[in-house]
């Protein structure tokens, strides 16, 4: 017992010593030096944030997650464990990653490939990736779009859009807060209203009344 509570007062104690401008990095993280970390972002245990990735600010970084080198990930962004991020991924704020997420960024891999070249891929404010998708490079995931779990993106995503399948296509609309407007066949030609309160003008990709 008291080799366990001496476990947790060490853990704790380099837990502190690792905090970032209210944030924290866990003392099981690697963290290279020349990464960009902004105030208060949570990064968790067996998390690998390369040199020269930039992470804005109040993020949470899951176990397992893999930032790669030069990958730009905004504020409040959450991560959940085993993100896969690689060199060319850009994240705007508040998007969200679940857990086990791949992004790729070469369109013809192999394992020596002398001309091989980064295909970057982006992701707009608000947009969520569901569990266990792969994001295939070369695409742009638009703003408060939703991409279903398992799902594998080969295309642009439009914003407010929902899409599943492999590969994903259309399957819907969504609101701010993430639920279902309607299907493919919803009028969009007048603004809509969600049972959040939000009002969404699905025709410009804009909210006209944000949820109170």
């Amino acid at each position: 017992m008291a080799i366990r509570d001496s476990q947790a007062a060490a853990q704790r104690q380099a837990m502190s010593q690792m905090q970032v401008g209210g944030g924290m990095v866990h003392p099981l993280a690697v963290v290279e030096e020349g990464a960009d970390i902004g105030r208060g972002t949570m990064i968790w245990r067996f998390t690998h944030v390369r040199s020269g990735a930039v992470i804005g600010s109040n993020c949470i970084l899951g176990n397992c997650v893999y930032i790669d080198i030069d990958v730009h990930i905004g504020n409040g962004v959450k991560i959940q464990n085993c993100g896969l991020l690689y060199a060319g991924v850009t994240l705007e704020d508040e998007v969200f990653v679940g857990p086990n997420v791949t992004f790729t960024n070469d369109r013809y891999p192999r394992a020596t490939s002398p001309d091989w070249q980064i295909v970057p891929t982006h992701v707009c404010h608000g947009a969520s990736i569901g569990a266990n998708a792969t994001v295939v490079c070369g695409t742009v995931i638009g703003h408060y779009a939703m991409i279903a779990a398992g799902s594998v993106v080969t295309k642009d995503v439009a914003p407010f859009r929902l899409v599943r399948g492999n590969p994903a296509r259309p399957a819907g609309y969504v609101c701010i807060c993430g639920r279902k407007l309607g299907d493919n066949d919803l009028d969009i030609a007048q603004p809509i209203r969600c049972t959040c309160g939000s009002v969404v003008d699905l025709a410009a990709a804009r909210v006209l009344r944000p949820k109170k």
